[in-house]
C-alpha cells in the first residue's frame, strides 16, 4: 500500500489533500485512481486508512470539484484522499534513538540512513570526526543533506514509519557529545574495547520511554582521545564481539539488537498490563 506523510494543513474536515510533491508523486508517478486505499501520517505519527476520492489536474477543474468549499485553498492540482479510519497499530519504536554517525567514504552514509530508518531510530546526526576522510564544505552540505533527509522519506515510506527521522546538518566531535547530554543511555563501540559485559548491560538497561544514543566510527575508527572524551561526558564504551566491522556493518548490528530489545521490553509491558 502506498504511503504519504503530509502536514496539518493538508487536513480539511473528512478529508486530507495531497499537493506539491505527494501529488506529482502519487498521480503522475504511481498513476492512482479514484478509489484506490493509501496509507497517510500526520506530524504526531498518526496514521489514516484512506481512499482516493477525487484527483483536480489543473486547468480549471478545481471549478468543477465535488468538494469545492476548500479545494481553492490547495492549489490547481491535488488528490483528495477521504479517512476512513484511524490505524491504531504503532510502527514506532518506544524510545528515542538518536544515531551519531561518523561521516563514512562514498555512498556509505546513504546505505546507512536508509537501515537506520527503517530499523527505528528517530534521528540520525551526521558527524566529523577525527579518522573521517569525506569533508564536506558549505556547498556540499546542504545539497547532502537534501538527499540524505530524501533517502530517510523514501526508507520511513518503504518500512511503514508512521515519521520521517530527522537528518541533522553534521557535526564535530564536541558538538555531537554534547548533544546527548540528559540521554539515558549512550553507548559507543570501540573495538579496543574487551568483552561484552559493558553491551550486555546497556542492552539490558534499554526500556521504553528512555532516551537513546549510539555512536558510531568511521572507517579508521574512533582516535583514543576521542573515547577519552567520550567517557568523560558519561559515553560507555562496548564491544561488538571479536571481529571488526565495517562502519555501515557496526551501525545496523547495534541498531538492530537496540530494536530487538525495545519491542521486546514494550510487548512485556503490554503482557503485564493485560494480566
Amino acid at each position: 500500500m502506498h504511503h504519504f506523510f503530509v502536514s496539518k494543513e493538508d487536513f480539511s474536515g473528512d478529508s486530507i489533500f495531497l499537493t506539491e510533491d505527494n501529488y506529482n508523486h502519487a498521480v503522475n508517478v504511481l498513476r492512482l485512481r479514484e478509489g484506490e486505499r493509501i496509507l497517510i501520517s500526520d506530524p504526531d505519527g498518526v496514521d489514516y486508512m484512506c481512499s482516493v476520492a477525487e484527483i483536480c489536474r489543473g486547468g480549471g477543474d478545481t471549478a468543477n470539484a465535488r468538494y469545492p468549499e476548500p479545494c481553492t485553498a490547495f492549489g490547481d492540482a491535488w488528490l483528495r484522499a477521504v479517512i476512513g479510519e484511524k490505524c491504531t497499530e504503532n510502527h514506532e519504536l518506544p524510545a528515542e534513538v538518536v544515531l551519531f554517525q561518523c561521516l563514512p567514504k562514498a555512498d556509505k552514509m546513504e546505505l546507512i540512513i536508509q537501515k537506520a530508518v527503517e530499523l527505528g531510530v528517530t534521528a540520525i546526526v551526521p558527524v566529523q570526526s577525527k579518522n573521517c576522510v569525506v569533508k564536506l564544505d558549505d556547498k556540499k552540505t546542504d545539497a547532502k543533506i537534501r538527499r540524505w533527509q530524501a533517502i530517510a522519506e523514501s526508507a520511513a515510506k518503504q518500512s511503514k514509519r508512521s515519521v520521517i527521522p530527522v537528518v541533522h546538518a553534521p557535526v564535530n566531535w564536541k558538538e555531537a557529545l554534547e548533544m546527548s547530554t540528559g540521554f539515558d543511555v549512550r553507548m559507543i563501540p570501540y573495538e579496543e574495547e574487551n568483552g561484552l559485559t559493558s553491551m550486555c548491560e546497556a542492552i539490558i538497561s534499554l526500556l521504553p520511554g528512555r532516551r537513546i544514543a549510539v555512536y558510531i566510527g568511521p572507517e579508521g575508527g574512533f582516535d583514543p582521545l576521542e573515547v577519552s572524551m567520550a567517557r568523560r561526558h558519561g559515553v560507555v564504551p562496548v564491544s561488538l564481539g571479536r571481529r571488526i566491522l565495517r562502519t555501515e556493518t557496526a551501525a545496523i548490528a547495534v541498531l538492530s539488537m537496540i530494536m530487538i530489545r525495545l519491542e521486546i521490553a514494550a510487548d512485556q509491558d503490554i503482557m503485564l498490563g493485560e494480566e
